[in-house]
Protein backbone atom coordinates (compact mmCIF):
# COMPACT_ATOMS: atom_id res chain seq x y z
CA UNK A 1 0.00 0.00 0.00
CA UNK A 2 1.33 3.48 -0.80
CA UNK A 3 1.55 6.08 1.95
CA UNK A 4 -1.46 7.93 0.46
CA UNK A 5 -3.47 4.69 0.49
CA UNK A 6 -2.31 4.03 4.05
CA UNK A 7 -3.55 7.46 5.24
CA UNK A 8 -6.85 7.02 3.37
CA UNK A 9 -7.40 3.60 5.00
CA UNK A 10 -6.70 5.01 8.45
CA UNK A 11 -8.86 8.09 7.98
CA UNK A 12 -11.94 6.15 6.77
CA UNK A 13 -12.44 4.83 10.29
CA UNK A 14 -10.55 7.50 12.20
CA UNK A 15 -10.41 11.22 12.81
CA UNK A 16 -7.36 13.37 12.14
CA UNK A 17 -6.19 14.89 15.43
CA UNK A 18 -3.06 16.73 14.34
CA UNK A 19 0.59 16.46 13.47
CA UNK A 20 2.59 14.14 15.70
CA UNK A 21 5.21 16.74 16.59
CA UNK A 22 2.55 19.33 17.56
CA UNK A 23 0.81 16.88 19.89
CA UNK A 24 4.11 15.80 21.43
CA UNK A 25 4.92 19.46 22.15
CA UNK A 26 1.44 20.23 23.52
CA UNK A 27 1.37 16.98 25.60
CA UNK A 28 -2.45 17.23 25.84
CA UNK A 29 -5.03 18.12 23.21
CA UNK A 30 -8.82 18.24 23.62
CA UNK A 31 -10.82 17.57 20.46
CA UNK A 32 -14.48 17.16 19.59
CA UNK A 33 -14.54 13.96 17.58
CA UNK A 34 -17.82 12.74 16.18
CA UNK A 35 -20.14 13.45 19.08
CA UNK A 36 -17.51 13.00 21.80
CA UNK A 37 -15.08 15.30 23.56
CA UNK A 38 -11.79 13.44 23.80
CA UNK A 39 -8.49 14.15 25.52
CA UNK A 40 -5.41 12.98 23.57
CA UNK A 41 -2.30 12.69 25.73
CA UNK A 42 1.34 12.15 24.85
CA UNK A 43 3.16 10.72 27.86
CA UNK A 44 6.64 9.14 27.93
CA UNK A 45 6.63 8.00 24.33
CA UNK A 46 3.03 6.80 24.14
CA UNK A 47 -0.24 8.33 22.94
CA UNK A 48 -3.48 7.82 24.84
CA UNK A 49 -7.04 8.98 24.22
CA UNK A 50 -9.78 9.12 26.84
CA UNK A 51 -13.13 10.86 27.29
CA UNK A 52 -12.30 14.33 28.60
CA UNK A 53 -14.79 14.42 31.51
CA UNK A 54 -14.24 12.18 34.56
CA UNK A 55 -16.77 9.39 34.96
CA UNK A 56 -17.44 10.29 38.60
CA UNK A 57 -18.58 13.89 38.44
CA UNK A 58 -17.52 15.36 35.11
CA UNK A 59 -14.19 16.79 36.24
CA UNK A 60 -11.92 18.21 33.49
CA UNK A 61 -9.33 15.46 33.03
CA UNK A 62 -7.13 17.69 30.85
CA UNK A 63 -6.20 19.42 34.12
CA UNK A 64 -5.39 16.19 35.98
CA UNK A 65 -1.94 14.92 36.95
CA UNK A 66 -0.46 11.79 35.43
CA UNK A 67 1.05 9.42 38.00
CA UNK A 68 2.63 5.96 37.84
CA UNK A 69 2.60 4.59 41.35
CA UNK A 70 -0.56 2.51 41.22
CA UNK A 71 0.99 -0.97 41.05
CA UNK A 72 3.11 0.30 38.14
CA UNK A 73 0.09 1.44 36.14
CA UNK A 74 -0.04 4.92 34.66
CA UNK A 75 -3.11 6.83 35.81
CA UNK A 76 -4.72 10.16 35.17
CA UNK A 77 -5.89 11.72 38.44
CA UNK A 78 -9.07 13.78 38.27
CA UNK A 79 -8.40 17.29 39.62
CA UNK A 80 -11.79 17.52 41.36
CA UNK A 81 -12.01 14.43 43.57
CA UNK A 82 -8.67 12.65 42.92
CA UNK A 83 -10.23 9.62 41.22
CA UNK A 84 -7.54 7.47 39.59
CA UNK A 85 -8.16 6.28 36.01
CA UNK A 86 -5.75 4.03 34.11
CA UNK A 87 -4.77 5.66 30.83
CA UNK A 88 -4.54 2.42 28.87
CA UNK A 89 -7.79 0.73 29.96
CA UNK A 90 -10.00 3.38 31.59
CA UNK A 91 -10.22 1.42 34.84
CA UNK A 92 -11.16 3.23 38.01
CA UNK A 93 -8.72 2.35 40.80
CA UNK A 94 -9.11 2.66 44.56
CA UNK A 95 -7.03 1.72 47.55
CA UNK A 96 -8.42 -0.87 49.95
CA UNK A 97 -7.30 -2.60 53.13
CA UNK A 98 -8.23 -6.13 54.19
CA UNK A 99 -8.78 -5.82 57.97
CA UNK A 100 -8.21 -9.55 58.46
CA UNK A 101 -4.61 -9.30 57.24
CA UNK A 102 -2.07 -7.99 59.75
CA UNK A 103 -0.15 -5.78 59.43
CA UNK A 104 -2.61 -3.72 57.46
CA UNK A 105 -1.36 -3.18 53.93
CA UNK A 106 -3.27 -1.03 51.43
CA UNK A 107 -3.58 -2.50 47.93
CA UNK A 108 -4.85 -1.03 44.68
CA UNK A 109 -8.11 -2.53 43.44
CA UNK A 110 -10.16 -2.03 40.28
CA UNK A 111 -13.71 -0.72 40.05
CA UNK A 112 -13.76 -1.98 36.46
CA UNK A 113 -13.82 0.04 33.25
CA UNK A 114 -15.30 3.44 34.10
CA UNK A 115 -13.80 5.75 31.48
CA UNK A 116 -14.10 5.16 27.73
CA UNK A 117 -10.66 5.02 26.10
CA UNK A 118 -10.04 5.33 22.38
CA UNK A 119 -7.33 4.18 19.97
CA UNK A 120 -4.60 6.50 18.72
CA UNK A 121 -2.74 5.68 15.50
CA UNK A 122 0.25 7.48 13.98
CA UNK A 123 0.67 7.34 10.20
CA UNK A 124 3.16 9.46 8.23
CA UNK A 125 3.63 11.83 11.19
CA UNK A 126 -0.16 12.40 11.40
CA UNK A 127 -2.11 11.37 14.51
CA UNK A 128 -5.53 9.75 14.10
CA UNK A 129 -8.12 8.70 16.65
CA UNK A 130 -10.56 5.82 16.36
CA UNK A 131 -13.51 6.04 18.72
CA UNK A 132 -14.24 3.13 21.00
CA UNK A 133 -17.79 2.22 20.01
CA UNK A 134 -17.96 -0.98 22.04
CA UNK A 135 -21.53 -1.84 23.00
CA UNK A 136 -22.83 -1.29 26.47
CA UNK A 137 -22.62 1.81 28.60
CA UNK A 138 -19.44 2.99 30.29
CA UNK A 139 -19.83 5.49 33.13
CA UNK A 140 -18.04 8.34 31.29
CA UNK A 141 -20.64 8.12 28.48
CA UNK A 142 -23.05 10.18 30.59
CA UNK A 143 -20.87 13.28 30.19
CA UNK A 144 -20.98 12.91 26.40
CA UNK A 145 -24.77 13.30 26.18
CA UNK A 146 -26.54 16.33 24.78
CA UNK A 147 -28.38 16.76 28.10
CA UNK A 148 -25.14 17.06 30.02
CA UNK A 149 -23.47 19.27 27.41
CA UNK A 150 -26.42 21.70 27.48
CA UNK A 151 -26.33 21.81 31.29
CA UNK A 152 -22.55 22.26 31.33
CA UNK A 153 -22.65 25.05 28.73
CA UNK A 154 -25.41 26.90 30.60
CA UNK A 155 -23.48 26.69 33.90
CA UNK A 156 -20.30 27.89 32.17
CA UNK A 157 -22.12 30.87 30.68
CA UNK A 158 -23.55 31.84 34.10
CA UNK A 159 -20.05 31.79 35.63
CA UNK A 160 -18.62 34.08 32.95
CA UNK A 161 -21.36 36.71 33.28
Amino acid sequence: MSSDEDVAAVSRHSYFIGKKENIIQARRVVKSVGERDVLVIYHKGDFYAIDVRCYHSGGPLQEGDIEKDFDGRTCLVCPWHKYKITLAEGEGLYQAVDPSVKPLKPTWCSKGIKQRVHTVTVSNEDVFLTLNNSPGPIDSDYYQTEKYRNTFLKEGQKKTK
